[in-house]
């Protein structure tokens, strides 16, 4: 197991939609639309719910033992809700003394010394790690729970007088982790996982929604780790696993192998909160977590760099997740952006037939006259396949290359003209070339083509 590019995808898992571009907590979108990943809620509120939300993450997979006594790693981790609050003081005071509180009521933000304070809703991360279980266990069965938490912190103004608070408040949670192990054929073995809220509710508290989400696991996930056996894939089981695996009843997760592709010993696997592909790698060109719930770096990158100073400012205050996802941004080198442009993989490796090697000529005839890679054309597309050929019909564009298909049909891709991001089709990325046939373009005369 690479511990590494393990928690690099965990990681990014935990984080998904903590928090959402704009990122700013004044953004509606910040205000009800966070923590949707891998939530686990109180028994009390399941049942109000009539089953719709989950108290329950189930986790079931094959795992197939290579004749060694094998023992399995299983880690439960998930984000703790944790309400950061502004309490402006109803009458402002020196210095507060140890082990008292004052009057405060609470405000969305505050402005102190031209510094913003905003309420908002952080988290703590949280991790249950069982004792290493033999897949002989049959049941295992743990408990946890992690203690209600409150703290106070005086926001002091220049003058020394204390004017406000900021009040961190967790909420207690209680849960458990049951494992068990079902031999099934051979050397092969049944696994499930269920992680449990075992939280209570007050019934003022299941009316809160506020209340309902601090007493709930966000972005939940397990990771399972067999040193000495073989996971077996879900997605692409072998042949005499097929049955077993379409058997398997998975609840809020989704397992899939991690490591790299094509791994032999295929060891580790990822209960995931969101639908992944077995072994999910993090693109090389990201440079960290938008956290978005999207992740298309690219849009979110430029977005945050159009970010007025004031938004900006607003951003920097939020925590540190999102602190640094503008730092990181900000001082991203221009050459970067290129690299998160429309990045093409293993073409060519995924299969000769769809990119087959050809010959690719460098000139071809159209209605009796050469043209050639730079030529001027004006385009009359003829297939009609959508919009854009009747957008492009008379425009002039400029040859890229000469190309052939698998069927030996010559196409030549063009870059208009009058694109703004002509340079961008001239070095071949996507969105600024098309595809047309040689009935489909005109030569300009070179007089024309001026």
């Amino acid at each position: 197991m690479n511990e590494a590019q393990l928690n690099q995808i965990v990681n990014t898992v935990l984080y998904e939609g903590y928090v959402l571009y704009p990122y700013r907590p004044s953004a509606k979108k910040n205000q009800r639309e966070r923590f949707t990943f891998g939530r686990v809620y109180p028994p009390a509120y399941g049942a109000a719910q009539n089953g719709r939300e989950p108290c329950v993450m189930q986790t079931e997979c094959l795992l197939q033992g290579n004749g060694e006594p094998a023992t399995l790693h299983i880690r439960v981790r998930f984000l703790h809700p944790m309400w950061r609050e502004i309490g402006r003081l109803v009458t402002p005071a020196g210095k507060l003394a140890t082990g008292t509180e004052p009057k405060f009521e609470v405000v969305p933000e505050l402005w102190l010394d031209g510094q913003l304070h905003q309420t908002w809703q952080e988290a703590r991360e949280q991790e249950i790690q069982l004792p290493p279980v033999s897949v002989f266990a049959g049941h295992v069965e743990r408990h946890f729970s992690f203690p209600a938490a409150r703290s106070l912190t005086p926001l002091v103004d220049k003058s020394g007088r204390t004017v406000a608070v900021t009040v961190r408040r967790q909420a207690a949670l209680r849960g458990t982790v049951e494992v068990k192990l079902k031999k099934t054929a051979g050397n092969s073995f049944q696994l499930t996982v269920r992680v449990q809220n075992l939280t209570p509710l007050t019934p003022g508290e299941l009316q809160d929604s506020d209340a309902v989400l601090l007493r709930t696991f966000a972005s939940t996930h397990v990771i399972l780790h067999a040193p000495n056996a073989s996971f077996v894939s879900l997605l692409e089981p072998p042949a005499e696993f097929k049955a077993l695996a379409a058997a398997c009843k998975n609840i809020g997760a989704w397992p899939v192998l991690v490591g790299a592709p094509g791994d032999s010993k295929r060891d580790t696997m990822l209960a995931s909160p969101i639908i992944l592909y077995d072994y999910p790698q993090i693109a090389p060109e990201s440079d960290g977590d938008y956290c978005d719930g999207t992740e298309m770096d690219e849009m979110l990158a430029l977005r945050v760099l159009t970010m007025t100073d004031a938004e900006k400012k607003e951003m920097r205050l939020v925590d540190g997740v999102a602190r640094r996802i503008l730092e990181r941004t900000e001082n991203m080198p221009p050459e970067h952006f290129w690299k998160l442009h429309g990045t093409l993989r293993d073409v060519r490796a995924a299969a000769e037939f769809f990119n087959p090697p050809q010959p690719v000529a460098r000139m071809v005839m159209v209605n009796g006259a050469q043209v050639k890679v730079g030529d001027r054309v004006r385009l009359h597309p003829k297939k009609r396949a959508d919009a854009l050929d009747l957008i492009l019909a008379g425009k002039t564009a400029i040859i890229e290359a000469v190309e052939q298909d698998v069927e030996n049909q010559i196409h030549l891709a063009v870059v208009l003209e009058e694109d703004p991001g002509r340079d961008l089709g001239l070095s071949r990325q996507p969105g600024h070339r098309f595809f047309y046939s040689t009935e489909e373009v005109e030569p300009l005369a070179k007089e024309e083509a001026r």
